[in-house]
């Protein structure tokens, strides 16, 4: 007589810092390969290459370049705040931050023909959302 194994399994509860700071992640990981796939397009490579990114008509300059490290830092530093802040300001900018990101990525999917990039950013937008459920529903006492 075979015994399942799965049966003497604990599914413990997940603390929601800990939920947020992994969906941080996985945002985090989504986010740089979509970006990163980009560099197999012929028009983004050759954007960069200009020093333009890529039908948008910025210029990669160092203003460019600080303004998208700040923009990439701060969903950085979301991890830690899931982590570490308190739970009314955890809360407070999770939803904050993550629906900014939600707007500002859905921006870039408009007049997008490549679907690796739309699927992508769906997903993105996908997990913020949840990040943004997650803070909304965030248990009280």
């Amino acid at each position: 007589m075979s015994r399942d194994r799965t049966s003497n399994l604990t599914d413990t509860k997940t603390d929601v810092k800990v939920v947020l700071c992994g969906l941080w992640v996985a945002t985090l990981f989504v986010f740089a390969y979509v970006d990163i796939f980009g560099f197999f397009r012929t028009d983004v490579i050759n954007g960069v290459l200009a020093g333009e990114v890529s039908s948008t008509g910025f210029t990669i300059d160092q203003t460019f370049l600080l303004l998208t490290t700040c923009y990439v830092v701060v969903p950085a530093l979301m991890v830690v705040v899931s982590l570490v802040a308190r739970a009314r300001v955890n809360r407070i900018t999770n939803i904050i931050v993550s629906l900014f990101y939600v707007v500002t990525a859905a921006v870039t999917i408009i007049g997008e023909t490549w679907v690796y990039y739309i699927v992508g950013i769906v997903i993105m937008v996908t997990l913020m959302l949840t990040i943004t459920r997650v803070a909304w529903t965030w248990p009280r006492i």
